[in-house]
């Protein structure tokens, strides 16, 4: 399979990026469509479509292999499940699916053509083999099931983040952040309130904490310096 786009957002690593597609709203992507794809033709009509399937590779996991059965975190991580009846990303082929929003199409600019999509649950990089619509006669079933009974493990989190830590941020980032920290994005099978937990967003490393249903933010810094305090 060849690589047709790369996703681009503020998702620097695993820890943080949604449990799945549709959770954040606010959060905003680019599909960074590869030189040899960015054909106009092969783009006409997409923009009436309001969702898209992006059909993606587990990259980060491309050296671990797969694994018969698994242990998904969103059932505390106890409990074993076969591996097709998961999203696990420990599969024989690392391929996942993701139902995102379209919100605009971007194909004349001079970095590059894009798509614009909020919701997506991927890692800045993650390459997309495929581009589908999504297809609301055939593809939307309110009625269905999974392993996990429609029910979320964990409530949101209400969220305590002073004005000044957010001030550095743009806009659709403080949106994208405050939305994403409300997820919860601890492991479920976590619930230490004094343990401080990093996650990297937007170039930054944030730094917070979560006792009962109260997630604290302690501190919004760039990676670099981030780094650096660490040395």
């Amino acid at each position: 399979m060849e690589i047709v786009a790369r996703i681009k957002n503020d998702y620097g690593e695993k820890f943080g990026v949604p449990r799945q597609a549709g959770l954040t709203e606010h959060a905003v992507s680019r599909v960074v469509i590869e030189p040899p794809f960015r054909i106009r033709e092969a783009f006409r009509g997409i923009e009436a479509c309001s969702h898209l399937w992006l059909i993606w590779g587990f990259s980060e996991n491309e050296s671990r292999g797969w694994s018969p059965t698994v242990r998904p975190p969103q059932l505390g991580g106890n409990t074993r499940l076969g591996v097709f009846a998961t999203r696990s990303p420990y599969r024989p082929n690392g391929i996942g699916i993701s139902a995102v929003k379209l919100e605009s199409v971007n194909l004349d600019d001079p970095d590059g053509a894009y798509l614009t999509v909020s919701g997506a649950d991927l890692m800045n990089g993650t390459p997309i083999y495929d581009i589908k619509p999504y297809v609301a006669l055939s593809d939307a079933h309110p009625e269905a099931s999974d392993v996990l009974g429609g029910r979320r493990v964990r409530k949101k989190l209400k969220v305590i983040c002073s004005g000044e830590l957010l001030a550095p941020l743009s806009e659709h980032e403080r949106l994208g952040l405050l939305e994403t920290l409300k997820l919860d994005p601890r492991p479920a099978y976590q619930d230490d309130p004094d343990r401080i937990y990093g996650m990297a967003f937007a170039g930054r490393n944030v730094r917070f904490r979560v006792e009962k249903e109260v997630l604290t933010v302690l501190g919004i810094e760039k990676a670099a310096a981030a780094a650096e305090r660490k040395m």
